[in-house]
Formats: structure tokens, sequence, C-alpha cells
């Protein structure tokens, strides 16, 4: 059996066994690693991710069993197979059902060893690879509701298509939430490197200090506590793609490196003595201008120019608000069914504030919006968390225009554009007697809690009503005064 990038782990408190099936399967071309302990092998767990686990049962401390359950929680489809040298049916029993691929039991013939590996690995295969399916599927799905049905976005597809199949690195630019890591995996996706990994590294959720490390990957003593040799992300991604997103929060010193694996296709671990060719396709994004930061000196002009051989611009989603009723459509759909709700559709109301809104936070805020909509299906919520930053109304057929803006809350739960005003308290105190100034208090008080609930429940006076736990009779005499009053304000207002 000859395996290619198959990382294993070995567990086995027997340090001859650990040597022995290390120096088989090394022969083998699989990258190995060894624990001599359930507690060792928790700890190096996450940082070696091995695609295949050997685990003794019989150790001191943490036994197999239990190493095996923590494991999985950290990775379910993780490859585990257990070794002992008791043939136990309890044991058996207890480490399927806990999720070990399968059970051998010491002593073994290498050649059966090399057999029952070889089965689980094709069945790890065919699960990964239905995997993958499913999320080829999903990321089809953003791929065409990214890029919606406007002229804008068509453009963007265009060059998409036209860069895809080749090795140019490309710069995704655009602001937060636009869509730029779907807009990189598409790329990768209709390149000839789909069938190789995609791998992403977000320059400004990794301090500077370790990013480097992240990157390019270690050699033993290269600094304290680097006791082995760790591949980094560009390892990783060989032959496929490596999307580094937030490229301008990276730091002027490691820009450098990175520039050098643009120029010569080679880099070197920490503590390394020798270059490591690779074939990695470098894609970029940033949500700020370059060209600001190369004049202030935070980003190497020369490294911007090996970024940004082509340049992809996302434009956000208030200048393509015609595809907002079309992500409405997917989300609602999506979440309905991930959280198993049935929330009705969004109303006239909600649809023409939802499309009047400005969006700073783009799909990702819209997803996040539609999201909790599903989650507590309260639309009138939904309308004053839109009501925080001032709509523009401009989609509103008149006279509805001037009712609507009349009922929108503004960011204190007063209204921005309010119905008639009450008569001023403040510009007439000195004339007014304390009893007349609290009466017009209350009434701009009750006016705008009138407002509020008015447009919480979208005009609908009689649910209105309810919530104010007045009668509608009273909630329309109340209108009417207030009307009236308005009306009285204008004609005595100067000329």
């Amino acid at each position: 059996m000859a395996e290619q990038n198959v990382r294993m782990l070995i567990v086995d408190d027997d340090a001859t066994m650990s040597r022995y099936l290390s120096a088989y399967f090394s022969r083998r071309n699989f990258e190995v690693n060894t624990a001599g302990s359930g507690e060792e092998a928790l700890r190096m767990f996450r940082s070696f991710d091995p695609t295949l686990v050997l685990l003794d049962i019989a150790m001191p401390g943490m036994d197999g069993i239990e190493a095996l359950e923590r494991l999985k929680q950290i990775k379910p489809e993780v490859a585990v197979v257990m070794l002992s040298g008791q043939n136990s049916p309890e044991q058996i029993f207890k480490a399927s059902r806990l999720g070990a691929d399968d059970y051998i039991s010491k002593p073994f013939e290498p050649k059966e060893l090399d057999i029952r590996l070889a089965k689980v690995l094709d069945k790890q295969k065919l699960l990964t690879e239905v995997s993958q399916l499913r999320e080829q599927m999903r990321r089809q799905s953003d791929f065409s509701m990214t890029f919606g049905n406007s002229p804008k976005m068509e453009e963007v597809k265009l060059t998409i298509e036209q860069v895809a199949d080749t090795n140019a690195t490309v710069l995704i630019r655009g602001e937060s939430g636009t869509g730029k890591e779907v807009v990189a995996r598409m790329i990768h996706s209709f390149s000839g490197r789909r069938e190789r990994s995609f791998v992403k590294v977000n320059c400004a959720a990794i301090p500077n200090e370790l990013l480097e490390s992240e990157l390019f990957g270690y050699e033993p003593g290269a600094f304290t506590g680097a006791n082995r040799q760790k591949p980094g992300k560009f390892d990783q991604a060989n032959q496929g793609t490596l999307f580094l997103d937030e490229i301008s929060e990276m730091h002027p010193a490691l820009q450098a490196k990175l520039l050098h694996v643009l120029q010569d296709g080679e880099f070197s671990r920490l503590g390394g003595k020798r270059d490591i060719a690779v074939d990695v396709r470098i894609l970029a994004a940033t949500n700020k201008p370059l060209e600001q930061a190369v004049q202030s000196g935070q980003f190497r002009e020369d490294l911007f120019y090996r970024l940004n051989v082509v340049s992809i611009h996302i434009p956000p989603l208030r200048e393509r608000r015609e595809e907002i009723p079309l992500f409405l459509e997917y989300f609602l759909r999506r979440y309905s069914e991930y959280y198993g709700k049935q929330p009705p559709p969004f109303g006239d109301y909600a649809k023409t504030r939802i499309m009047d809104y400005t969006w700073p936070g783009n799909i990702r805020e819209l997803e996040n919006l539609v999201k909790r909509y599903v989650i507590v299906g309260n639309e009138a919520q939904i309308i004053r968390e839109l009501s925080t930053h001032k709509p523009i109304f401009s989609s509103y057929p008149q006279p509805l225009a001037a009712a609507a803006a009349a009922a929108a809350p503004g960011a204190d739960g007063s209204a921005v554009n309010s119905l008639p005003a009450a008569p001023a308290v403040d510009g007439e105190a000195e004339s007014l007697s304390l009893l007349e100034i609290g009466r017009r208090a209350a009434m701009k008080a009750e006016q705008e809690a009138i407002e509020r609930v008015l447009a919480q429940t979208r005009w609908n006076r009689r649910q209105a009503a309810k919530i104010l736990k007045i009668s509608y009779k009273a909630l329309l005499n109340k209108l009417k005064a207030i009307e009236q009053q308005s009306r009285l304000s204008k004609e005595q207002r100067p000329a």
C-alpha cells in the first residue's frame, strides 16, 4: 500500500511498536507522527491534523477508548483504527459505538494491516467525495446568489470566467460582506486546480508574530516549544489555491517574504536551511484602498503590483438593490429549512423598508437579518432594527411615501418624519403656565407612542389599539385630534 498525502498519528505507549509502525508507514510515503499517551495525542491532534489515527487501547492514564471519544469530538470525520492485544467483544462494541473505523488485534501481519487500512482509507475517501459534492452544490447556490441579476455583477462574473483558468494572481476588492470569499472560491472551482486544496488565511485574524509560522510552517528548534516540524498553509495549498483575506493587514516584514514566493515560487520554513519549491495560485482580498496604503508606506508597492495582475471589484449591495428581493427569497427559504420553521413572507411595508435601507454590512448583514427573522418570526422587530438608520423612502408611491415617512421611528424610538407635530413646548415656555407645559409635553409623548406602535403594525389601527390598550374608536379620535391640532398650527404659522 502506497498512499500520498496521508497524515498518520500513531498512539501507543509501547515505544518499540511505535518506532516499527512509524518506519513501516514512512517507507510507504505516509507523513507519520507518534504519541506515547492519549493525553499527548490530544495535545498534538489539532496542529498535526491527521487523516488516520492508529490508537492502542491499553495505555496508562487516558486509555484508547477515552482518547477515541475525545478525538472524535474534535474531528468526527477522522479515521481511527484501534489496536489491542485483547480481542474483547465488549471493547470492540464500545469502540465501534464511539466511531472507530476498524479494530485490529495484536500481533498482526503487515500485509493484513495494509489491507485493513486500505479499506478504511477507501471508505474515508468516498465519504470525503460525497461531502465535497454536497459542499460544491451548496457553493454553486452561493455563487448564483452572489451574482444575482444586476448588470454590474454580470461584469464581475464575466471577468471571473476569463481569469479563472489561468495562474494569474487576482486582487478582489469590495466592502465587508459583499462576498469576496465566494468570488475567490468561484475562481478556484472554475480553474484547473479545482481538484486540489483551497486554503483560506485571514491575515487580520492571526497576530503578526504567528502569521509567518501559519503561512510557511516551521522546523524543529525554530523557537521555544517547536519540537517537531509543522507544515504551513503554503504546503497545504501546493498545486491548489491560497486565498489571503484582509491582505492589507499583513505586516510589511512578512510582505517581503510573500513577494519572494510570488517571484520565485519558493519559500523557507521558520528555522529552515533550504528553500522549498511550491506551486500555489494566490488570490487576495481587501476592503481597503491599497493604493493609499502604498502611499503611506504601510504596503509594499512591488507586492501590490504583483497581487494586482487582475483586479475584481464587487459593488456594495446598495448599488445593486434590484437583487435584494432575490436574496430575501433565497435566505428565507434556506434558513426556514435549516431551522425547521415556516415564518410568513415579509409584508410589503417590510420589503420596502428593506429595499430602502443602506445595508452597510452588505449581503452578510441582509443574511443575518433574515436569519433573525426566521428564528424570532417578528416582522415588527426587523422593521425597528432597520429604523435605527434613516431610510430613503425612494421606492414608495405617492401619497404612501408621506404616510410611510410619518410612521418611521428614529434611532431613539421617536419619529424621523412624524405625524403632524404637537404644539411646541420649549419655544413658548416663558409665556405658558406650568400646567400648560405639562399638558403639551404629555400630548407630545402620547403622539410619539402612537406613531411608534403604528410603525410596528404597519398602520394597522385595530392592532395598534390593542397594543396601546385603548379602544379602536379612542385611537381614531386621538388621530383626528392630532390632525386638527396640526391644521391649527399651520394656520397660526406666519406666512
